[in-house]
Order: structure tokens, then sequence, then C-alpha cells
């Protein structure tokens, strides 16, 4: 399996619990269909707003209450008149993580033993493992050619690359100089939906040659920049 693919093991709960948006004064019922450290698919009667950030409360159950974090409504859709939403975890707390795994430990404790030692190990101890389409829009890297350019902050030198694939979280392009690791960048990415060029910041992980004069970089960004994404994948 490749290295830079982002993978996600969702423990599938299928529980009642509820939500509340920032302003609102009562929760509303939802089913929560499967949860991870770094999102959620619900069941809801809520309207919410898709390709957007929002603050919630979750109520997974009256011990283990997520409290007001910041999410992307990344996907939205309708089954049998029920909206079922994607949510991505962009800001949540150490303790919010601890919340979600005692509440797994609590609920569903063969999952702990099902799921938690299969995968890949990420930070924090996380291991994930792909589950849908809709995890890898945002998680994984999708194919994609668009020019580039970028200034190597390193360097002061400015190049014109071309990006071959992309996620949330970073980038693979074909550059034809080597770049060295863990040197930052500015990159203007001019992504084919008549925008401005899209701007944002990262860092070199690796650099390879794949032949004379051609080198294949992998960047990390800054921030997941889920705005300028769900751009890119609408132009995809």
């Amino acid at each position: 399996m490749s290295a830079n693919r982002r993978i996600i093991n969702r423990w599938q709960v299928d529980l009642p619990a509820a939500i509340k948006l920032e302003g609102q004064d009562e929760a509303s019922p939802c089913q929560v269909k499967d949860i991870n450290f770094k999102g959620i698919q619900i069941f809801s009667r809520e309207k919410l707003p898709v390709d957007s950030f929002i603050k919630i409360t979750i109520l997974l159950d009256k011990e283990h209450i997520l409290d007001i974090i910041k999410v992307w409504v990344a996907w939205h859709k309708t089954i049998d008149g029920h909206n079922v939403y994607g949510l991505y975890f962009h800001e949540i707390k150490d303790g919010d993580k601890d919340k979600i795994y005692k509440f797994i430990q609590k609920t569903c404790p063969h999952l702990i033993c099902q799921q938690w030692w299969q995968g890949i190990e990420q930070e924090g101890g996380e291991r994930m493992q792909e589950k849908s389409m809709d995890d890898r829009r945002i998680f994984e890297r999708i194919p994609a050619k668009f020019p580039l350019r970028f200034l190597d902050l390193n360097s002061n030198k400015e190049q014109e690359a071309e990006v071959e694939d992309i996620s949330a979280k970073g980038l693979g392009f074909m550059a034809s100089e080597r770049l060295e690791p863990l040197s930052t960048l500015e990159m203007w990415l001019k992504v084919p939906d008549r925008g401005e060029p899209l701007y944002t910041r990262g860092e070199v992980a690796w650099s390879k040659m794949v032949e004379p004069s051609k080198y294949r970089i992998g960047v990390n960004l800054e921030k997941a920049d889920l705005m300028g994404f769900s751009r890119i994948l609408r132009a995809a």
C-alpha cells in the first residue's frame, strides 16, 4: 500500500446520539453510523451546509459529549429520505479524542479488539483503514493535472511545475530540479475553474529523481485547506 495514501479506519457503531449547532438551544437527535478521531458519519434531520465549516456539539451519550468542535461538512447524500453527512473534525481537543475512545470502549468494546491493531499506524496511535469513496475525497490523494508555480523560501527561487495528485493535506508534483526535504514552499495552483490561483504553503517531505532533469516531489501542506480542496474536486 502506497505510503502517501491517507487511510481511515472508522468504528462502525450505528448508535443514537444528538447534535447541537452553535447558537441552538436544543439538541436534535441523530444516528451515528461510524466515527473515529478524524471524523464522523451521521444520519440527521438537520440541514447542514455542505463544503462549509460549522461549530457543533455532538452528544454521543450523557457521559461522552464533544463540546463545540469545529467541523467541515465534507459531503451529503440522501438515503430513504434521511440526510446523511460526513463531518471532518477540523479542530478537536485531545480530551475529545479520549471521549471518543472511551465511548467506543464502553458501547462496542469488541470493535477496539477487532480494529485498533489493524491497518496503518498514524500520529497519536490512530490506525486507519480505507472505507469509502467519501473518505477518500478528503484523506486520500486524488489524481489531478494542472500547472503550479512555487517559491522555494530556502533558495528564494521561483519555478514552474505540474501537479500530479493532491489531497486536503498534501500534494505531489513534477519539477525540473531536486528540492531539499524540509524546504518551505509558497505555491500558487492554477485550478482549471477560471477562478484566481489557489495559494497555499507546505514543506517538502521527499524528492526523487524519476529521469534526468525530472523530479517527483511530495509536499505536506501546513494546514488542511478544505475550501480550496473543494474547488479542486469540482474542477477535477
